[in-house]
């Protein structure tokens, strides 16, 4: 046989052995179409198929997200909101994400927007705007339970934004800038309030030292007032006494200065 003819050979039994060979990773799984029926599963490592006979589907089986377009809504009250979500998902079937719908990821973002539109219409425009919490569990439990007979678990949805309308928006804009003013005059008046508080208390402390001040030094003049009376009525005493003493000898001579002397005498 030609050296040609064996290296023609060579190739395709080459190029064989490669289209026989699938390799899958670990976060994979997949099935093999074979004519156009399942014949078999593909799981992480490698898996062999008969070339040009078997197909091969390769399905990612970890989280994803995937983003929901944002779209305009009608209120139960007729505002109009735009509105645009994310969504986290993973197959758990891969066989059912298969042959079950065409394009999962494109017909769950059809079924998120259409449920969506469902939940915003049945709520007024504050609800929508406030209850952002109920708005992603009511529209988890709606795409968790549709998306069930693809073989998809929808683990988590979150409104990325609500956007209002301009006029509402605007309004809104307004209120929020009346109550910072609002806020601000508050504060303000709570200040001047403190610091006249601050200030009576000041006064009243200040008056109140003085006061006391006066009744000390009251206090101390009475003290020294008493003293001094105490004194000089022990003064005239003894001046009663000497006197009663020496009103029947004539022989002592009484100073014009006894007074003086007395009152050294008894302050000693």
């Amino acid at each position: 046989m030609p050296f040609w003819l064996n290296l023609i050979l060579g190739i395709f039994l080459l190029f064989i052995i490669i289209k026989s060979v699938i390799i899958v990773n670990q976060f994979e799984l997949g099935i093999i179409f074979r004519l156009g029926k399942v014949r078999g599963k593909l799981t992480p490592g490698i898996n062999f198929i008969i070339p040009f006979i078997d197909v091969p589907v390769k399905v990612d089986v970890r989280t994803k997200v995937i983003d929901v377009p944002p779209q305009e809504m009608i209120t139960r009250d007729n505002a109009g909101v735009k509105i645009d979500a994310v969504i986290y998902y993973r197959v758990m079937d891969v066989s059912r994400a298969i042959l079950e719908v065409q394009n999962f990821q494109y017909a769950i973002i059809n079924l998120a927007q259409t449920s969506l539109r469902a939940i915003i219409g049945s709520l007024e425009l504050d609800d929508a705007l406030n209850k952002r919490e109920y708005i992603n569990s009511k529209l988890l439990e709606t795409l968790d339970r549709d998306t069930d007979a693809w073989g998809v678990k929808v683990e988590k949805v979150e409104l990325r934004e609500i956007e209002p309308p301009t006029d509402i928006k605007n309004a809104m804009t307004q209120q929020m800038k009346a109550e910072r003013l609002k806020r601000a005059a508050i504060l303000e008046a709570e200040g001047e309030k403190q610091s006249k508080i601050l200030k009576a208390q000041g006064i009243a402390e200040s008056l109140k030292i003085e006061a006391e001040g006066q009744a000390k030094a009251i206090q101390i003049v009475s003290e020294s007032a008493q003293t001094y009376f105490k004194n000089e009525a022990q003064l005239y005493r003894a001046l009663d006494v000497t006197t009663d003493t020496l009103k029947d000898n004539t022989k002592f001579v009484i100073s014009e200065n006894v007074m003086d002397i007395a009152k050294k005498f008894i302050k000693q």
